[in-house]
């Protein structure tokens, strides 16, 4: 029989190689009682989780006027009611999931608020929402930050998806690294973002209403081909929907502090309510100056996809394909500042950056909202578990695998990606908000003091409020983005829910498969024997051991079982038998295909054919070795043999393992120190062992 006793462990210099890799790029690994070290204080949870927030409002001012430029320059008219709208459901949102984290502080957010209040389903709709919108989120940022790079880097607009790809891989180490280290690393560039936005807005308004200047934007005077013309009715309706419905690409984010309760310092429910009410105000103001001086400056701007010959200049032509559309963000600081200035640059480049951070909300959210599905029992149980870091570890190489294929997918397109986004997020916000609706009813059922009755009606108020604004939104969102890349988002969360869904009822099948019984110990469950057969190839150190651990386990019965693939090797190996007397019966399986695992399987099952109620033990010596190199040299029979004995009833499998000296050296452990020294291969008894 070829029975090499392969190498069963992953070799030791290898695993010391991962080890020392793992360790320079996520460091070292920490305690459970370390967790507290690593929650948050509310100057650092602001940037780990407002940073998708704020970054939208580097793109949401400009969104609403590209849906308006359909009807020409002169339908920007409507901006600033459509921009009150936003402001007003944001405020509305920021209100509600206030309240959210105080009456739901676990960190469950929209699923459990969905989950307890709706029923199951209604959660796991908001869960795989939820999921896929922070996948979107990441590969929308990093894209959209990509381009504007790219627009002055010609070598990363070239080479868009692997850039944007190796960014998300960036940010994939520094999460893993863990939630307070990743925080310090985003909160620079998140609070220079702020304050470099807030200064020019300040600016702004004081050169306007202080110093009396007029703003000049670099398109002033620049002129929209519309693609529709003399809309009224309900057409012009729908496209002022349209533009609330994409200039509320703002509120994307504002779920994520409900979902990441947990990571904060105590109170938990008070430091996040207040650190969601801080990024509400600061997105609110951000979100108006810009657009408030885009207007103010005339900024124009049109569909990136049609800007060629859509934009027209002053003298009426047509921009032409070499032209490159600044963000309006770029031009509000062009026109603030000036575009040749230290500010200008500033306000570009963390603009920039502040779009790659974003992606830094998805990689707090999606972890633990997939450890809660996880412990819930809809996702599997390793989601739910911390990692060397204290981080979900898992949870974010999934998240940043899927934002990676998705990048690659539709080539970092963000015109493309952005037709996919926020279908996802209103989803949520709706199905929570009706969920928090009938949570404050149900408490005022049972409530009778009047002061708490006042504040959850008015919470209720709220809510409902809420609901039917986002409500609108999702169905806006629904109708003018479905045909253009929405419909995928529609077919990826069913198909989710129903992945969720099975696994669930996977693990309730297995739960009752394996409950045990009340009482007193079954003694069905006992067998009424113990076979015990040690696989052979040949008489040697491994082979010993396995039969004296064996007999010392005291079967009912003991045998050495070889397949003959050699009839030569196979009386070779009966006469050494013999000769040393080895006090265990050999049997010699015939082989004339020179298969070694079906006869050994065929064996087994005529064992149990013969006694259905006995077990069947296995014993498998195998040598463990200490380079990969040696690692490669040896065949991996006895895992395959394994692999398919697990799956046979009543038959239990034993590894009995000999250390090599290249293992035992590369473990630290003492060599012989004379030559024919024999090792311990049990502790202190220095003789071979005996079967």
């Amino acid at each position: 029989m070829r029975w090499a006793g392969p190498g069963r462990l992953a070799s030791s210099d290898v695993s010391k190689v991962t080890d020392l890799t793992k360790r320079l790029l996520v460091g070292r690994a920490l305690r459970s009682t370390e967790l507290h070290g690593q929650l948050l204080p509310k100057r650092i949870a602001l940037p780990v989780f407002a940073s998708d927030a704020l970054s939208s409002v580097a793109y949401a001012p400009q969104e609403i006027l590209v849906i308006l430029s359909i009807a020409g320059v002169s339908a920007y008219s409507f901006s600033p009611w459509v921009a009150v709208a936003v402001v007003v459901i944001m405020l509305t949102v920021v209100a509600s999931y206030r309240q959210n984290v105080h009456a739901y502080p676990s960190g469950g957010g929209d699923y459990e608020v969905a989950t307890v209040n709706l029923g199951p389903n209604a959660g796991l709709t908001v869960a795989s929402a939820l999921l896929v919108d922070y996948v979107l989120t990441v590969a929308v940022s990093v894209a959209n930050g990509v381009d504007y790079v790219g627009a002055t880097i010609p070598f990363v607009g070239e080479n868009k998806p692997g850039v944007a790809i190796t960014i998300v891989i960036v940010l994939t180490l520094m999460n893993l690294r863990g939630i307070r280290e990743s925080g310090i690393a985003f909160a620079i560039p998140t609070y220079t973002f702020m304050a470099a936005v807030v200064c020019m807005i300040g600016w702004g308004l004081i050169r306007m209403f202080v110093l009396g200047h007029d703003l000049h934007a670099p398109t002033e005077g620049f002129d929209v081909r519309p693609e529709q013309v003399d809309l009224a009715g309900f057409a012009l309706v729908f496209l002022v929907l349209r533009a609330f419905a994409s200039g509320c690409a703002a509120l994307t984010g504002v779920e994520a502090i409900s979902n990441g309760v947990p990571a904060f310092r105590k109170p938990k429910s008070r430091n996040a309510a207040t650190t969601l009410l801080m990024m509400g105000l600061v997105a609110v103001i951000m979100f108006s100056g810009i657009i408030f001086l885009g207007l103010k400056s005339g900024v124009t701007v049109a569909d990136p996809a049609e800007v060629a010959h859509s934009l027209l200049t002053p003298g009426g032509q047509p921009v032409g394909p070499d032209y490159y559309q600044e963000p309006i963000i770029s031009q509000v600081a062009s026109a603030v500042f000036g575009a040749d200035t230290v500010l200008f640059v500033l306000v570009s480049a963390v603009t920039a950056l502040i779009l790659f951070l974003a992606a830094n909300t998805a990689f707090n959210g999606f972890p633990v909202l997939g450890s809660i599905l996880a412990q819930d029992r809809y996702l599997p149980r390793q989601l739910h578990t911390r990692g060397d870091r204290l981080a979900f570890s898992n949870g974010i190489v999934i998240l940043a695998t899927a934002a990676c294929l998705l990048i690659w997918a539709f080539d970092a397109d963000v015109s493309r990606l952005l037709n996919l986004y926020i279908v996802g997020v209103f989803v949520s916000f709706t199905l929570s908000q009706i969920g928090m609706v009938r949570h404050w009813t149900r408490l005022l059922r049972t409530e009778t003091d009047a002061k708490l009755r006042m504040h959850m009606m008015r919470s209720r108020m709220i809510n409902g409020f809420g609901g039917m604004m986002t409500g609108v939104v999702l169905v806006v969102v629904l109708v003018t983005k479905f045909t253009h890349g929405a419909y995928i988002v529609c077919i990826a969360m069913p198909v989710l829910f129903l992945m969720m869904k099975a696994i669930r009822h996977h693990y309730d099948a297995v739960a009752a498969e394996l409950a045990a019984p009340e009482g007193d110990l079954d003694t069905s469950m006992l067998p009424a024997r113990n076979h015990a057969i040690v696989l052979v190839s040949k008489v040697h150190k491994p082979t010993l051991r396995a039969l004296a651990y064996a007999r010392a386990t005291r079967p009912s019965t003991l045998e050495a079982v070889s397949v003959g693939v050699d009839p030569d090797e196979s009386a070779r190996l009966r006469e050494e038998w013999d000769r040393r007397g080895i006090p265990v019966p050999l049997k010699i399986l015939d082989s004339p295909y020179r298969e070694i695992t079906r006869p050994i399987l065929d064996y087994v099952r005529s064992l149990r054919r013969r006694s259905p109620r006995d077990v069947v033990t296995v014993y498998i010596p195998e040598y463990v070795v200490g380079r990969w190199w040696e690692h490669l040299l040896h065949n991996q029979s006895a895992l395959r043999l394994k692999g398919r004995l697990l799956f046979k009833p009543g038959v239990m499998v034993t590894s009995v393992p000999w250390q090599l000296e290249s293992a035992d050296r590369l473990q630290g452990r003492p060599e012989p120190s004379a030559p024919g020294q024999v090792r311990r291969p049990y502790g202190r008894d220095d003789r071979q062992p005996k079967a």
